[in-house]
């Protein structure tokens, strides 16, 4: 095998088509994502989309964000640094990092709630209207997570264009 050849695992298949399946639901999700979407910022929407499927560990949803980031123009590293962003905050804005922390303490309700410090410092970022759009987004990425993980959605075959959430 030569230095640039790669022997790769079997992907595995899908535990099962629940777009198809639950064509409805499926609707009603690309709708939801749509609205959650209005007036954030397309480039810090795709950050929190990605920290999010992280820390939810959804392949699917980091391999589709993480190429609508580089579309839109987003630069790798700071993709890369995502997941260490707390060691890497030089490369975002304060408005940025409110929004990756409120996507981790949304993400991980360990605690049960928000902390009120992280929820503080988003909503000195954020006009309210724009902060219940990102809480919203958040969720909504979440509940994306969620049918990713539950039916092992396959990464790898989404295109920027694709139909996205």
């Amino acid at each position: 095998m030569t230095t640039n050849e790669h022997r790769h695992a079997p992907e595995h298949p899908a535990r099962l088509q629940w777009a198809q399946l639950s064509p409805d639901v499926y609707k009603a999700m690309v709708r939801l994502d749509a609205a959650s979407r209005k007036g954030l910022d397309p480039t810090l929407l795709e950050l929190v989309k990605i920290r999010a499927s992280q820390l939810n560990r959804c392949a699917l949803c980091v391999d589709m964000h993480s190429k609508d980031a580089l579309a839109a123009g987003e630069s790798v590293e700071r993709i890369i640094q995502l997941s260490a962003w707390e060691e890497s905050q030089h490369f975002y804005t304060e408005k940025e990092l409110a929004a990756i922390e409120l996507a981790e303490a949304v993400t991980v309700l360990t605690d049960g709630f928000v902390p009120d410090e992280v929820y503080a410092k988003a909503a000195k970022q954020f006009e309210e209207a724009e902060l219940s759009q990102l809480i919203a987004a958040i969720t909504v990425i979440n509940a994306w997570n969620r049918f990713g993980v539950a039916t092992r959605q396959v990464p790898g075959h989404y295109a920027p264009g694709d139909i996205k959430h």
